[in-house]
């Protein structure tokens, strides 16, 4: 690090030199006096993410003390060192740039009248304006890629949990069920004949530990496949809310009730319903603030996203259907929409004391022996 530094202090004093020695008229500084101020000027640029402001502060003073220097242009490293501040300091960008123009316009008094001929708008806008809004915009684009990468992996996780569910799922509804009813089948023979048929006997034992051992192995196999956190708790919403927040997009989460344990289905269903609605109002709204009002009480959970974006257009997708469908399984309301002022709200009602619903046309088991997995 400390060699990169140097190098670049070591670059910018030669093209400060250069730049000096090509435009300078007569009178000609000596070199010697341009080289050092050159490297007093490209120094300040060691502060730049460290220490941005004070770095382009020091650097203003050094460039106001070259205007001695005829030709001298130690403006170029200030320039670079207040874009870097606006890069660096990104909550307080008018403040940057307020000091940037106050910077340029006591440039602009101070500069020898035997150099001055440049329109006063020009050098406040080149000098002053232009390097604060070229150091914030690449702010704006490093947090934009930072934060759709976040989006992604988190996308990519619940992907990953939704499909580790689904298999967990479609293991305990099949195999588990073909397994137990072939544990049964080969016990309730065994039973029946009593003993007649050695050798029957022997075949149909081996089935039934078999079969026993296979269904806990398949056990063993939906305990992994199950995401160790079953079911995220309401604290873990503060935690998706850090996660997502941007200085320029504020959540503020305010929970409301006991700080008891949820049940696992509704604490799961609670955190995906927030999850996708403050996804969705950080990639697709452009929305600058989200508020998520979770209350608890003795009987459901009640909650609400509000952000100030635009909401999604065209049809309903993937996400709020989803959402939807979570807290419609629990018996509960939803709705998703706009505000009448400018803005998209999200609200969903999840009861705590009924259990899941059954899809609507679906057979159920007639016991529970039938699949005990």
């Amino acid at each position: 690090m400390y060699v990169r530094e140097g190098l670049l202090v070591l670059a910018a004093t030669a093209v400060l030199t250069a730049f000096a020695m090509l435009d300078g008229g007569p009178p000609r500084p000596g070199l010697p006096l341009l080289a050092g101020a050159s490297l007093a000027a490209a120094l300040p640029l060691t502060l730049r993410a460290r220490f941005p402001l004070p770095g382009a502060l020091l650097s203003a003073a050094i460039a106001l003390l070259g205007l001695v220097i005829p030709g001298w242009p130690g403006r170029l490293v200030t320039m670079v060192m207040f874009g870097a501040a606006a890069f660096h300091v990104p909550r307080r960008p008018w403040l940057v740039m307020s000091l940037s123009i106050v910077w340029t316009i006591g440039y602009g008094l101070f500069i020898p009248q035997a150099y001055k001929g440049l329109s006063v708008v020009t050098d406040l806008v080149i000098m002053g304006v232009a390097p604060v809004a070229v150091g914030h915009a690449l702010r704006l684009r490093g947090e934009r890629v930072a934060q759709a990468a976040r989006l992604d992996h988190a996308e990519a996780r619940r992907a990953m949990a939704e499909d580790r569910a689904v298999l967990a799922r479609d293991v305990h509804d099949s195999v588990g069920h073909h397994l137990t009813a072939i544990h049964m089948q080969a016990t309730a023979i065994r039973r029946a004949l009593r003993g007649q048929a050695p050798t029957a006997d022997r075949a149909l034992g081996t089935i039934a530990e078999l079969s026993s051992a296979a269904l806990k192995e398949v056990r063993a196999l939906l305990d992994t496949l199950r995401e160790a956190p079953a079911t995220p708790g309401l604290e873990e919403i503060e935690n998706l809310a850090a996660r997502l927040s941007t200085p320029h997009l504020r959540i503020s989460v305010h929970r409301v009730g006991p700080g008891v344990p949820l049940p696992p289905g509704v604490g799961h269903t609670v955190y995906r319903v927030v999850q996708e609605a403050l996804t969705n109002a950080a990639r697709h709204s452009g929305a600058t603030k989200v508020e998520v009002r979770v209350r608890r009480s003795r009987t459901a959970v009640t909650m609400s996203i509000t952000d100030n974006g635009r909401g999604p257009a065209g049809a309903e997708g993937r996400g709020i259907r989803g959402m939807r469908e979570r807290v419609h399984q629990h018996g509960g309301t939803f709705t998703a929409g706009p505000v009448p002022q400018h803005g998209w709200l999200v609200e969903a009602v999840v009861p705590i004391a009924k259990g899941p619903a059954s899809p609507k046309g679906q057979a159920q088991p007639s016991s529970a022996a039938e699949n005990p997995t």
